[in-house]
């Protein structure tokens, strides 16, 4: 029972007739007819994975290359029970029977272990990149951890590359020319050096317009330029023994677009911005924004600011509302152009000897890894003439002409911001470390008022694996490992910036410090941005583990395998948003300020830069075991049980006005599945059974501009088949197919953001004007709505607001909403509430089941075909036209699910033909992917209350075309 075959073979490969880089070096592959079957040869032990009772799908060289899978999302297309969409922060979810990455933060662990050579990466962008000279992709679905080193809830991918032949003098190229003026191209040479080292390099670069139409200055934005390079050595001593180190160096500089749209069903009232029934191409109301409510000349009034320098009215039209909505999912206005980093640095070695009947390897891998990434908030363009007169109010006063106002307290504002006058450049504080923004010289300055945001990354991580395993010729066989790794994040930052905040922190800022009698110098709120930042993240993981193999006869055999796991990790983070005071003119950090901590409401970060330091540690035992049963050579059927665990991790901090769990739980499942892998003459089937249940599941939601991860537990089963069909050698048809059932199967009560009021008719939801929050202002005996109405109205009338408004006809919100302040009305719940017949404040919204819900991100069918024939001709050149086709059904973007979170299913078709040379040493292709131009969305994310609950999603490519040409020898 050799651990390398148990993990590193394939099943329906569907491997074609078409010219890989990939080439076998120590491994001697055999295939039956196109692939119906693998076997793999390693450390003189062979197995097909046939007769291996494990869920996983597999795409040798030569099937990416003919079902045109060029990077990971495109795995979705043809594998069963999987999905692949980008995330909000510069990351992505590969899903794997409805359970992905639904955990948002640094301390989250991927559900989904990302492996390249069995080794595991952390935080890596090998899914940003294209595929490369690889030996083959496996997909194993369901829980590992005894089998490979890291543990993952919902499966594994294992990127293998191609290893140097030490054989022979080899050499491959290909180039690419397609639409968006799009250029590709791929290498690889393999150079033997004596008898026992071989050296291979190979690499791709690819250069591309964008995707998207911007109409603001007629440009492309979402465009490529990125190449990798990968260098690989084999040395072989003995023929026992095989060192293997790889280089492999990955970079991207361009304007790629981290979201692709933004959708809104605009509400009139700005109390929501956004609201609850449908995705429409529009915009949220700015009124409702953070911005918004504390620049309003309301909240202005209320802080005894002159209301000349408010920006706008709650009750007024709205900066966002000359916007002109842009159904094309393609097409965009913005005036800002997006920017795009990202590299990555690995370093791979693995040992390998045999002694006999025991094998050992030992493994280890070193990564770094940067991305960073700007682009239009809103992907809009605000009205400058909006704020035209609080600028000419601001630059009047700076210039002293403002009775009662010193032009020493406004001029810096006015300097920092609208340093030509109020008809010239606006600036907007850039999203950099120092927390000066444009009061440091730190700005932007455009002729549009500017927002934006930038999330950024630096990390490192290295892991050492140990494996022994043996090759008895009796009945019992064993694996044991072990693994150790870290992983340091040294900076993960999200910023929002934008010209409204620069100018509210001036402006709050300096009427603070004029209303101090002196004490306190000019000075504005800092930070001028909005910055979750984590400066410092530190996780140590090790686990042990192992399995047995009784072959209790020729045909059955049982596998049980345990494993022991401890994770532990150490935080320092903060959130800063117009957090404290800093004097004008102030140099070097703004967390140097002497106001530090003085307007914080947790006076334990005074004076420690407003950081928070957690830390968590987890251990867990897991384990699997299966029991097979060999009907026939070529009939399989198994039955196994599996418990998987995912560790917990520590919230992000948040803003003191907001509380949530400082952690998260582990996530555990014990996942049982049948399945039978078999061969017919021509037929290739297999099938699988599954069902999981999952107990703390983590799921994120935006609570303060930031997300936080809450537990929930779930039940999940689903069936899947895979099926190879060869009626000749040269006619291939694979076939695909899924259904997946998810649902949460606990009581758990959560607020809906998109929704305050909980579906109620007898609540008001809140526009917090002192934070952009919403909370639900409800009555204690239910039914009571004019109660609420009224106290609402009462308690508002003293603030000089308006009473409650509903949200008209088809908003997908039953009750009224208002602009309040939802502290203020806390405090008068219990005296002036009463004498409306009793008032609650739920200050997260009402709290509703989400029990029976669906999982995100799990559609329910899916299904996918391919065909394609080889002709040959006399002259042995052949003729290969393929085509293939894939459908993924309904699912759900979000925990809460409803109408607007539906994501509807969707179809594409890939088509391609390739003329073969002589001994296939070139080739010659034309290809279309996504045939039909469908542009369906494969996930979303609904943003924060105070940005106005808009709604960004992630969609596939368009459709693509071009020829290539290549060669090999």
């Amino acid at each position: 029972m050799k651990f390398k075959a148990l993990i590193g073979t394939s099943i329906l490969a569907m491997a074609v007739a078409t010219p890989a880089f990939a080439q076998d070096a120590e491994e001697e592959v055999a295939r039956d007819a196109f692939g119906g079957e693998i076997v793999v040869t390693a450390q003189r032990q062979s197995e097909r994975l046939q007769d291996v009772p494990i869920a996983v799908s597999a795409f040798s060289a030569e099937a990416l290359e003919a079902q045109q899978i060029e990077n990971p999302s495109d795995l979705q297309l043809t594998l069963p029970n999987v999905t692949f969409t980008k995330t909000n922060f510069t990351s992505s979810s590969f899903t794997i029977r409805g359970i992905g990455d639904l955990c948002v933060g640094v301390s989250c662990d991927s559900a989904t272990a990302i492996h390249q050579n069995e080794s595991p990466l952390i935080g890596t962008r090998l899914f940003e990149t294209e595929f490369f000279d690889l030996e083959r992709i496996e997909v194993l679905r369901g829980p590992q951890g005894t089998l490979f080193g890291r543990n993952a809830t919902s499966g594994v991918v294992n990127v293998v590359t191609a290893k140097p032949n030490l054989d022979a003098f080899g050499a491959a190229g290909e180039f690419e020319y397609g639409n968006y003026n799009s250029i590709k191209a791929k290498g690889m040479v393999n150079l033997p050096i004596g008898d026992t080292l071989g050296v291979r390099i190979a690499g791709f670069y690819l250069n591309r317009d964008g995707y998207t139409k911007n109409l603001f200055d007629d440009s492309r934005i979402d465009d490529r330029d990125m190449y990798a390079i990968r260098g690989s050595i084999r040395w072989q001593p003995t023929p026992d023994t095989t060192l293997d180190l790889m280089g492999y160096y990955f970079r991207e500089d361009d304007n790629r677009l981290r979201i692709q749209k933004q959708y809104c069903q605009r509400d009139p009232t700005g109390v929501l911005g956004c609201l609850n029934n449908r995705r429409d191409p529009g915009v949220t109301n700015a009124n409702s924004t953070f911005v918004g409510v504390l620049t309003s000349a309301e909240f202005l009034a209320i802080r005894g600011i002159p209301t000349a320098f408010a920006l706008g009215s709650l009750y007024g039209p709205d900066a966002l509302s000359t916007f002109a909505p842009i159904a094309d999912p393609r097409v965009v206005n913005t005036d800002f152009t997006p920017t795009y980093f990202s590299d990555e640095l690995q370093l791979q070695g693995r040992l390998e000897h045999s002694f006999g009947a025991i094998n050992v390897s030992l493994a280890g891998v070193y990564q770094e890894a940067r991305v960073d990434s700007s682009q239009d908030y809103n992907l809009s363009i605000q009205d400058r003439s909006f704020f035209a007169p609080a600028l000419n109010t601001l630059a009047a006063a700076g210039a002293g002409l403002v009775p009662g106002l010193p032009a020493s307290f406004f001029a810096p504002i006015a300097q920092a911001l609208i340093p030509n006058g109020p008809n010239g450049v606006l600036c907007t504080s850039l999203a950099e470390e120092s927390g000066l923004g444009s009061y440091g010289g730190r700005s932007l300055c455009t002729a549009t008022p500017q927002d934006f945001d930038r999330s950024n990354q630096k990390s490192n991580a290295w892991s050492g694996e140990m494996i022994v395993s043996s090759d008895f010729d009796g009945p019992f066989n064993f694996l044991l490992g072990g693994i150790y790794g870290e992983s340091h994040l040294t900076e993960n930052s999200y910023y929002v910036n934008s010209f409204g905040i620069d100018y509210l922190t001036g402006i709050l800022g300096t009427f603070t410090a004029l209303g101090s009698g002196g004490t306190i110098p000019p000075s504005f709120l800092a930070t001028p941005f909005f910055r979750n930042n984590t400066d410092d993240l530190k996780v140590k993981s090790y686990g042990f583990f192992g399995e047995g193999y009784y072959e209790i006869n020729d045909a059955i055999k049982l596998t049980v395998g345990l494993r022991y796991n401890n994770d532990k990790k150490r935080v320092q983070a903060r959130s800063t948003l117009a957090s404290f005071l800093v004097p004008f003119g102030q140099t070097g950090s703004a967390f140097d300020s002497p106001f530090v901590g003085a307007f914080d409401a947790d006076p334990g970060l005074a004076g420690n830069q407003l950081f928070q330091v957690r830390k968590v540690g987890f251990d867990e035992v897991t384990g699997r075991a299966v029991l097979d049963w060999k009907i026939t050579p070529d009939n399989l059927v198994y039955a196994s049980y599996s418990r998987g665990y995912k560790s917990g991790g520590i919230n992000p901090p948040l803003q003191p006005a907001f509380a949530v769990d400082e952690a998260f739980s582990p996530e555990i499942v014990n996942a049982f599945e049948i399945g039978s892998k078999n061969r017919f003459g021509a037929l290739q089937i297999n099938v699988t059974g599954f069902y999981y249940q999952y107990k703390d599941l983590q799921l994120s939601r935006i609570v303060a501009r930031t997300s936080v991860n809450d537990n929930v537990d779930a039940n999940i089963w689903g069936l899947e088949a895979e099926a190879v069909i060869t009626p000749t050698p040269d006619f291939v048809v694979n076939i695909g197919a899924s259904y997946l059932n998810t649902e949460v199967s606990s009581d758990k009560f959560l607020g809906n953001p998109r929704d305050p009021s909980g579906g109620r008719s007898d609540a008001v939801i809140i526009k917090d004007i002192t934070n952009g929050s919403n909370c639900a202002v409800v009555p204690t005996t239910a039914g009571n709505a004019a109660g609420t109405a009224g106290y609402v109205s009462a308690i508002n009338a003293s603030l000089g607001l308006q009473g409650p408004a509903g949200f008209g006809p088809n908003s997908g919100i039953n009750s009224p909403g208002a602009f309040g302040i939802c502290s203020v009305l806390q405090a008068n719940a219990a005296t002036v509430g009463a004498l409306f017949g009793g008032i609650a404040i739920e200050n997260a919204g009402v709290p509703v089941n989400i029990r029976g819900n669906k999982l995100p991100q799990a559609p329910n069918v899916k299904f996918s075909a391919g065909v394609q024939y080889t002709h040959n001709f006399a002259n042995d050149m052949s003729l290969t036209p393929r085509l293939d086709v894939t459908y993924t059904g309904d699912s759900y973007g979000n925990i809460f699910n409803g109408r607007i979170n539906e994501i509807n299913g969707y179809a594409q078709v890939n088509a391609q033909i390739q003329l073969n040379g002589p001994d296939k040493k070139w080739f010659v292709k034309a290809f279309v992917s996504n045939i039909f131009d469908s542009q369906p969305v494969t996930g979303l994310y609904v943003t924060d209350q105070s940005s106005g609950l808009f709604t960004n999603v992630f969609t596939l490519d368009p459709r693509r075309y071009g020829i290539s040409a290549g060669f090999k020898f």
